[in-house]
């Protein structure tokens, strides 16, 4: 991994993915990125949260460079762009196992840790802080 780089997802894409132009829906991108997200978050102890405070997506910023087809198989990256008093933004590629160098997408997703209770934004967990290291 590369300094600021928090995890790599391969991932097959499905025959259920694809739209009417035979090519991975817009939409699905932001699923292949939410479980890259939640597979980094189950190595953080409590995923970084507890009873008061929890992540929400906050933003999220997704460049299509070029369509996915099926069959592939893809890698997704997440690296640390920002970390803030209670948000931290995550950085993305989408990326072509076989060689790398084909990026289907880039971008981000600002996550914002709130106080349960109040709806307001929370201090960013040490965990999760020490995660980004």
């Amino acid at each position: 991994m590369h300094p600021g780089e928090l995890i790599r997802v391969p991932l097959s894409v499905r025959w259920r993915d694809l739209d009417a132009f035979n090519h991975v829906n817009n939409s699905k991108y932001l699923s292949y990125l939410e479980e890259a997200r939640l597979r980094w978050m189950l190595a953080i102890p409590g995923m970084g949260m507890d009873e008061d405070v929890a992540p929400v997506v906050a933003a999220s910023t997704l460049n299509y460079r070029r369509p996915i087809a099926w069959p592939g198989d893809l890698v997704v990256e997440l690296f640390v762009e920002r970390i803030g008093g209670s948000s931290l933004t995550i950085g993305h590629r989408i990326v072509d196992t076989s060689d790398g160098g084909t990026l289907y997408c880039d971008g981000n997703v600002v996550m914002v840790w709130i106080d349960r209770n109040t709806g307001r934004s929370a201090q960013l967990p040490e965990s999760v802080r020490a995660a980004c290291r």
